[in-house]
């Protein structure tokens, strides 16, 4: 498993575990089933701590992406992708209206903010 880590992006290292790992198994590349490298050998492979790559799988867990068997490990788990994909763009709708509500404090046009999000996308 390629995982990258940058210690100076300002977000949490299990949050990128999280994040990378999520998208390894939406995207089919790691496979329903398919068992993770242990705790240990993760944090091993990534330099660093045990507790870091353990809140990573168990927050993975959370979400219903991996399971664990007891003295097994973790394995890949079957998500629901539409509650999934619903929850990720409730999280956009989100931040679009954080940044609409900033754009009319700042007497940004609608006009302004089109032309902003074309340049952008």
């Amino acid at each position: 498993m390629n995982l990258r880590i940058q210690s100076k992006s300002g977000v949490p290292i299990y949050e990128q575990i999280v994040v990378q790992m999520r998208e390894l198994i939406l995207k089919g590349i790691l496979k329903e089933g398919e068992m993770l490298p242990s705790i240990r050998s993760l944090a091993s492979d990534l330099k660093i701590s045990v507790i870091t790559t353990k809140r990573a799988y168990e927050e993975l867990e959370k979400e219903g992406m991996v399971y664990s068997v007891p003295g097994k490990g973790f394995y890949v788990d079957n998500p629901d992708r539409d509650f999934l994909e619903e929850k990720r763009v409730r999280g956009v709708e989100e931040e679009l209206a954080q940044a609409v509500k900033k754009c009319k404090e700042a007497g940004i046009s609608k006009e302004e903010v089109k032309e902003m999000v074309e340049i952008f996308w």
